[in-house]
């Protein structure tokens, strides 16, 4: 018996041994680097069109549970044969780094990025600012096991820029993005136009202000209430809805504005809520986009009193150049000593505010270029309808924002970490001028004019200037998919490539990122951007909050991988909840993948005392193999739905319950065979059981708990496990229903037995006074189970005696 030894002296799974296995990947994947040849298009693929974080700060536990996820679906879909890329590089344009920027050296950036010198200077700083924090993100998924290829090259690389500005071309010559000045929503701090996408909404305390408005040629007065008269001056129109008996007597007359005296219409409409405040309402350039919609409805003419820095231009009169907050306190002192302030009241309500600064939104009269969209709404919804969303939840939430959507993108921005956009104007005819040559990245603010002379009426070429505007943010993120799938690159690969694509994102971001990529796709190939598209809850603190700064619950996932290690913070990520639900943050369950873990680890052990042999496989094997079978089927299909939750909870039972607890039980003393009481055919077939059952459970777990699984594969196989392909099947359908039901019953029997030593303080390595008696049908296996019980079995067809279950016990 020397050889039943086991392997490894170890006799403990130690996390830190994740690191050795990270150097060991790292080799590996240099040397797959080395002989790495074109894609091979026969082969079946998948491109996941990993989120390009904001590289603005280290992930919370959330994120790098998120990122774990996608991983795991990587890993999955290599066991089914699959040619899986999966590219991970960041998101390094837009606001978040600026802020971030302006924050950390305390400055202003359209103050110090005013000359090109200035904006040079600003862009280094924003760029050394992301590769920082990039390092930081990529250690964390790195040190989780993270089976991305990195590519470097980020959405700041001239070569992301370069096929932003090319989208930016092809849909300007097809006439779907435009130049025009309107309303928009503004943010004074960042001094930027925002998308509808990029508005949030805070909750803020403020007046409800109840103003007498005087009825033209009359000695009456109309209460109106507003929460914003410091937009008096700009009032056009007083409105109330039809159904509202109290002012049928208004309809056809004309009020006068307080203070300012301007003569104002009076119209019915029906979007006037009766219930608030006096059931009045001032319309106003422009408080909210119900104004704007009013206004060109109505056929008004506006005068926008607010200016880009937030404080009131001087067509405000006496509010000139205060801020917005000021301008409200001296409107109401001015109405207060005029007694035209009836009243106002405390109110709470949501007001819109810049998704990254949180300043309040104003809206302004800006020129900026335009993406149509209103016109795509009903083209993207069919296009939706074709793509596998999961969970289908999350479905209507897309829809219910695409129904929603009011006006055109604007795209442009007035700030400077992000892709230029490739234009050049001619200040004589005021044409907006194209470059020539595509596929070249352009700097306009500082590139040399492609142009000798204005190609529409020849002015010189002193006569044209470069934009100094950049692109929203999502305009570029937008065609990450384009990006991974080579659009502007390899046209045969991306031909194959858009037709089999994941979008794994959270939910938070359904409105922009992942609804402006349908709609850009479309725009610019006709179809879908996705095959499946896989949405994510939020990652909650464990009192179900949401993690932010600000409330101090934020919690870094470094200590935690540390003490308990990679698996175990990849099992909680796996198991923390159903996929599209939100996931808090759960310690216990990663101190059970802990636990879990040591488990692998001691079977693995256990297991590496018995060579693998071949052999027939007697009854007990075959029943437990068809158990094996049915779960990996089911495992299977739960890996296919992109929930995690489905395969480590069934992976868990299997490997813990079902192999450890019983089948490893049942023919422990077989494989050892210390008292010769088995044959040594028996007791290969025991060998070859536990070799062929755990083999196959460390296949399907790889994918979550990549770690473990692949030490344990190395040392009982010399093999890579990461090469492996999804186990094939030992039984057809019917053989496997037969003979799992038998595993079934000799587990529901161990139970009972074990159920019944506990009730009576018998020690579980003890006999049962008495003979248990067992269905006939279950006759083959007693050998294994008085082996496991140390009690007698018989079997009989008519069974007396107490009745435990499906077992009788005759003493």
């Amino acid at each position: 018996m020397e050889a039943l030894k086991p392997k490894t002296n170890e006799t403990k799974w130690d996390p830190s041994l994740e690191l050795k296995i990270i150097e060991e990947w790292e080799k590996e994947k240099e040397e797959e680097e080395k002989e790495k040849e074109e894609e091979n298009l026969d082969n079946k693929l998948l491109v996941i069109d990993t989120p390009p974080p904001y590289a603005s700060g280290k992930w919370h536990v959330g994120g790098a549970a998120h990122y774990s996820q996608i991983d795991m679906i990587s890993r999955y879909y290599k066991l089914k044969g699959f040619k899986v890329i999966t590219p991970f590089y960041a998101d390094r344009n837009g606001l978040p780094v600026e802020v971030q920027v302006e924050k950390a050296y305390n400055i202003k950036a359209n103050e110090f990025a005013s000359t090109p010198e200035g904006r040079e200077k600003f862009l280094n700083l924003c760029k050394n600012f992301l590769d920082n924090a990039e390092k930081e993100i990529v250690n964390v998924w790195k040190r989780l096991g993270c089976s991305f290829d990195y590519w470097k090259e980020g959405t700041d690389s001239e070569k992301y820029r370069k096929m932003t500005q090319k989208t930016f071309t092809e849909l300007y010559k097809k006439g779907l993005i435009y130049e025009d000045e309107r309303p928009v929503r503004w943010c004074p701090r960042c001094g930027t136009t925002l998308a509808e996408a990029e508005i949030e909404y805070d909750e803020e305390e403020g007046y409800l202000y109840y103003i007498n408005f005087k009825i033209k040629g009359e000695e009456r007065y109309v209460t109106v209430a507003t929460t914003r008269p410091e937009l008096l001056a700009s009032c056009a129109a007083l409105i109330y809805n039809p159904k509202d008996e109290r002012y049928k007597d208004l309809k056809g007359k004309k009020a006068i504005s307080p203070l300012y005296e301007n003569e104002l219409e009076i119209f019915e409409h029906p979007s006037v809520d009766m219930s608030f405040g006096t059931g009045l309402m001032m319309v106003c350039s422009y408080g909210d986009e119900n104004d704007v919609r009013l206004f060109k409805e109505l056929n008004l003419k506006p005068k926008v009193l607010i200016g880009p820095i937030g404080t009131m231009l001087p067509n405000s009169g006496i509010l000139s150049g205060l801020t917005v907050n000021k301008a409200r306190e001296k409107i109401a002192e001015e109405l207060d000593k005029k007694k035209l302030l009836v009243k106002k009241e405390k109110i709470r309500h949501s007001i819109p505010v810049c998704w990254r600064c949180k300043t309040p939104l104003q809206i302004i009269n800006r020129r900026e270029f335009f993406l149509k969209q209103l016109s795509f709404k009903d083209e993207l919804k069919e296009i939706i309808n074709k793509i596998d969303i999961r969970p289908e939840m999350h479905k209507k939430k897309l829809l219910d924002w695409i129904d929603s959507i009011s006006m055109d993108w604007p795209i442009s921005r007035d700030r400077f970490y992000g892709t230029e956009i490739p234009v050049w104007r001619c200040t004589n005819c005021n044409s907006i001028l194209i470059p020539p040559e595509e596929n070249k990245y352009y700097r306009p603010w500082k590139d040399e004019i492609p142009f000798d002379k204005c190609p529409v009426c020849n002015a010189p070429k002193e006569k044209i200037v470069g934009e100094k505007r950049v692109f929203d943010t999502w305009f570029d993120s937008s065609i990450s998919v384009l990006y991974v799938t080579k659009w502007n690159e390899n046209k045969e690969f991306f031909e194959k490539a858009i037709q089999n694509t994941l979008r794994p994102q959270g939910e938070d971001i359904i409105r922009s990122w992942l609804y402006y990529s349908l709609l850009r796709v479309y725009q610019l190939t006709k179809r879908p951007a996705f095959k499946y598209i896989r949405i994510t809850g939020m990652g909650l603190d464990p009192k179900g909050r949401p993690m932010h700064k600000s409330l101090g619950n934020v919690i870094d996932p470094d200590p935690i991988i540390s003490k308990y290690g990679a698996d175990s913070f990849r099992f909680w990520a796996a198991i923390s909840a159903k996929l599209g639900y939100d996931y808090r943050f759960d310690e216990n369950k990663i101190i059970t993948g802990r636990n879990f873990a040591t488990k692998i680890w001691n079977l693995t052990r256990f297991i590496s005392s018995f060579p693998y042999l071949e052999g027939e496989y007697r009854d007990t094997e075959k029943a437990f193999l068809a158990l094996t079978q049915d779960y990996i089927e089911k495992i299977d299909k739960g890996y296919q739905t992109l929930d995690m939750f489905e395969p480590i909870s069934l992976l868990y039972e299997l490997i813990w319950d079902i192999f450890a607890s019983n089948y490893v039980e049942l023919v422990k003393n077989r494989a050892y065979n210390k008292e010769n009481e088995f044959s040594k055919e028996e007791q290969i077939s025991s060998w070859r059981g536990l070799h062929e059952m755990f083999k196959s459970s460390l296949i399907m777990l790889s994918p979550i708990m990549p770690f473990i699984t692949y030490y344990s594969y190395k040392i009982l196989y010399n093999k890579n496990i990461n090469e492996e392909n999804i186990p094939k099947p030992w039984f057809n359908e019917e053989e496997k229903q037969k003979l799992m039901k038998d595993a079934l019953e000799i587990i529901e029997i161990n139970k009972e037995i074990w159920a019944y030593k506990k009730s009576h303080n018998i020690s579980l390595n003890k006999p049962i006074e008495g003979k248990i008696i067992i269905d006939e049908s279950l006759s083959k296996y007693v050998k294994d189970l008085r082996s496991l019980h140390k009690t007698e079995f018989i079997t009989s067809k008519e069974a007396k005696g107490e009745k435990i279950g499906k077992i009788y016990l005759v003493k």
